[in-house]
């Protein structure tokens, strides 16, 4: 169990350093939108929200049983 937890510390100080030596990406070459400028919601979104209250419903039917 020892060797677990110390096996996970260093994968995790392992990972944070190579997080912290990523390059920032470079600016956006375009002026980003006005104050006007509102962004649709996709209808991937919607759908994944509907099939989210769906199941969940279901969930609820099934565990009164």
């Amino acid at each position: 169990m020892q060797n677990k937890r110390i096996f996970a510390s260093i994968l995790f100080v392992l990972i944070s350093l190579v997080c912290l030596g990523q390059k920032t990406p470079p600016p956006p070459s375009t002026p980003a939108p006005g104050p006007g400028f509102i962004l649709p919601i996709d209808g991937g979104v919607l759908l994944g929200a509907f099939f989210a209250i769906i199941y969940g419903v279901k969930k609820m039917v099934f565990n009164k049983k």
